[in-house]
C-alpha cells in the first residue's frame, strides 16, 4: 500500500510527485488529492522481461477527485474520468504503453476526497488467459481445460451450492463446495464450520448465465484482485474422460490425480 496526502502541498498546487511501486500487486491511496502524481510501476524483474507485462487497475469503490491517465513521453490518455462510477470495473494495458498520471481535480473541498485504486502486473499470456477476454462464457475445449489445469491458480473439483446474481456489478458469484483441493494460489477456499468441510466463492460476469447444477464440475481459474474468477470449468466426468484419453497418448501437459 503507496499512500500519500495532497494537504502536505497544498500550497502548491501544481506540484508534481513521483511515486514509486516495486511490488507486483498492491494499491495506491492518496488523500485530499492535490497537484498531480506520477506513478512509476517498477517490478523486481529484469527490464527485458517489461514488454511482456499487463498492467490493470481496479479503482476504489469510492475513489474521487483526480483523473486517472496512461501517460508516454509527455502524450496522456484518459483512463479513469474523476467521478466514474462503473463497479468493479477493470482497466488494462501493457507496461510498454506507458505509465500512470494521476491529475487532481479542482476541488471546493479537497479534505472529502480520496483517490485510490488497486494494481496488478502479470505477464500478458496470464492477463489473455483461459479465454476470459476474448470470449469469456464460450465453453473450453478439451486442450484448454488440460493446459488450465496445469497453469491455474485454482484447481478444486466441487459442487455448486448456491449461485447469487450482483447485478450492479454485473458478476455471478458461484458458492462451491469443494470436494478436492488440487491446488490453490491464496486461500480463497477454507475450511467451514464443525462439519470440517471445505467452501468459497468463485466469480464470473452475469451475462454468462450460470445456473445451480447437480454433480461434480473441476473450477479453474485464476485470482485477480483478490478473487477467484471463473476459467474452464466441465462437469468432472468429462475431464476425466479428456485427462485419461490424453494420458493414453501421451498428450496430457502435466499429471493430476483426476480420481
Amino acid at each position: 500500500l503507496s499512500s500519500r496526502s495532497g494537504l502536505t502541498h497544498e500550497s502548491h498546487k501544481k506540484d508534481v510527485e513521483q511515486v514509486y511501486l516495486r511490488c507486483s500487486e498492491g494499491s495506491i491511496e492518496w488523500m485530499y488529492p492535490t497537484g498531480a502524481l506520477i506513478v512509476n510501476l517498477r517490478p523486481n524483474t529484469s527490464p527485458a522481461s517489461y514488454k511482456h507485462l499487463t498492467v490493470c487497475i481496479k479503482p476504489f469503490k469510492d475513489s474521487a477527485g483526480a483523473n486517472i491517465y496512461l501517460e508516454k513521453t509527455g502524450e496522456l490518455k484518459l483512463l479513469v474520468r474523476d467521478g466514474d462510477r462503473s463497479p468493479s470495473k477493470v482497466y488494462c494495458f501493457g507496461y510498454d504503453q506507458g505509465g500512470l498520471f494521476i491529475e487532481a481535480t479542482p476541488q471546493q473541498d479537497i479534505s472529502r476526497k480520496i483517490t485510490g485504486f488497486q494494481y496488478e502486473l502479470m505477464t500478458k499470456g496470464a492477463a489473455s488467459d483461459l479465454h476470459t477476454v476474448s470470449a469469456p462464457c464460450r465453453p473450453c475445449s478439451d486442450t484448454e481445460v488440460l493446459l488450465a489445469v496445469c497453469t491455474s491458480d485454482f484447481v478444486i473439483r466441487g459442487s455448486i451450492q448456491d449461485v447469487t446474481n450482483e447485478a450492479e456489478e454485473q458478476e455471478t458469484v458461484i458458492h462451491v463446495g469443494v470436494n478436492k483441493l488440487y491446488r490453490q494460489k491464496s486461500k480463497v477456499f477454507q475450511l467451514t464450520g464443525e462439519s470440517g468441510n471445505w467452501r468459497g466463492q468463485i466469480k464470473t460476469l452475469l451475462k454468462c448465465g450460470v445456473k445451480p447444477g447437480d454433480g461434480d464440475f473441476l473450477f479453474t481459474g485464476r485470482m485477480h484482485f483478490g478473487e477467484a474468477r471463473l476459467g474452464c470449468a466441465p462437469r468432472f466426468k468429462d475431464f476425466q474422460r479428456m485427462y485419461k484419453e490424453a494420458k493414453d497418448k501421451g498428450l496430457n501437459p502435466c499429471e493430476i490425480g483426476p480420481d
